[in-house]
C-alpha cells in the first residue's frame, strides 16, 4: 500500500507563490501616459490654453449661428424686394396715379420689419463673437467683412427712406425727394448682402483678395 503523503502547505496572508496573475503582469507592463507637467507645461500655461480653447469654441458656435441666420434672413429680404413694386404708387405726372392697396402696403412693411430685425440679430452673433488676437481675415472672409460696409449702412438707410415714403403715401402724395430712393437703396443693400453670402459659400478664389 502507498503511504499517505501530507498535503502541500497553502500560502499564508502576505506571502506570494512567486507567480503573478495575468492582470498584474499587464499592469506592470503598461506604461503610464505622461502628464502635462512631464511634457514641460506649467499650470499657468495649461490654464491659458483652456481659456483659449473655450474662446475658440464660443467663437465657432456664434459664427455658425451667424451663418445660419444669415441664410434665413435672405428669404424675407428677397420677398421684400419682390413686394416692393406692389407697395408703390403707379403713374406719372399728369396721369391718374394708382395708389397701392392697404394690404399690399402693410404686407411689404411687415416683410421689411422682419428683414431688419433678423438682419441685426444675425449681425449680433458676428459682432460679439470672441475675437482671437493676431488673427486677420483673408481671402473670401476679408471680402465678406468688407461688404459689411455696404449692406450695414444700407440696412439703416433703407428702412428710414421706407418710413418717409410710407408717410408721403399716406398723405396722398407721390413719393418724392430722398424717399424716392428707397427702392434703389434696397436693391443695392440686397445685392451687397447676397455677394457677402456668395463670398463665403462658393469656392471663389481671386488673388487680389489675399493682398
Amino acid at each position: 500500500m502507498a503511504a499517505d503523503l501530507p498535503d502541500a502547505p497553502l500560502p499564508q496572508d502576505g506571502q506570494s507563490t512567486g507567480q503573478s496573475s495575468p492582470s498584474e503582469n499587464q499592469q506592470k507592463q503598461a506604461p503610464q501616459a505622461p502628464s502635462l507637467g512631464d511634457l514641460g507645461f506649467t499650470p499657468a500655461q495649461t490654464q491659458a490654453n483652456a481659456k483659449l480653447q473655450a474662446r475658440l469654441n464660443k467663437r465657432t458656435h456664434m459664427l455658425k449661428v451667424h451663418q445660419t441666420l444669415g441664410l434665413i434672413t435672405a428669404i424675407p429680404m428677397v420677398a421684400t424686394l419682390i413686394t416692393g413694386p406692389q407697395a408703390k404708387a403707379k403713374g406719372r405726372n399728369g396721369q391718374t396715379i394708382t395708389e397701392p392697396t392697404p394690404a399690399n402696403l402693410d404686407f411689404h412693411i411687415a416683410l421689411g420689419g422682419l428683414t431688419t430685425g433678423m438682419y441685426w440679430t444675425t449681425a449680433y452673433y458676428a459682432i460679439f463673437a470672441p475675437k482671437i488676437a493676431g488673427v486677420k481675415p483673408r481671402g473670401a472672409i476679408r471680402l465678406h467683412r468688407d461688404l459689411e460696409w455696404v449692406h450695414g449702412p444700407g440696412m439703416i438707410i433703407t428702412p428710414l427712406l421706407g418710413i418717409a415714403a410710407y408717410k408721403q403715401e399716406n398723405a396722398g402724395e407721390k413719393v418724392h425727394g430722398l424717399a424716392s430712393y428707397h427702392g434703389t437703396a434696397a436693391v443695392v443693400t440686397a445685392a451687397a448682402y447676397g455677394a457677402a453670402i456668395v463670398a463665403v459659400s462658393w469656392p471663389i478664389h481671386l488673388k487680389f483678395w489675399e493682398k
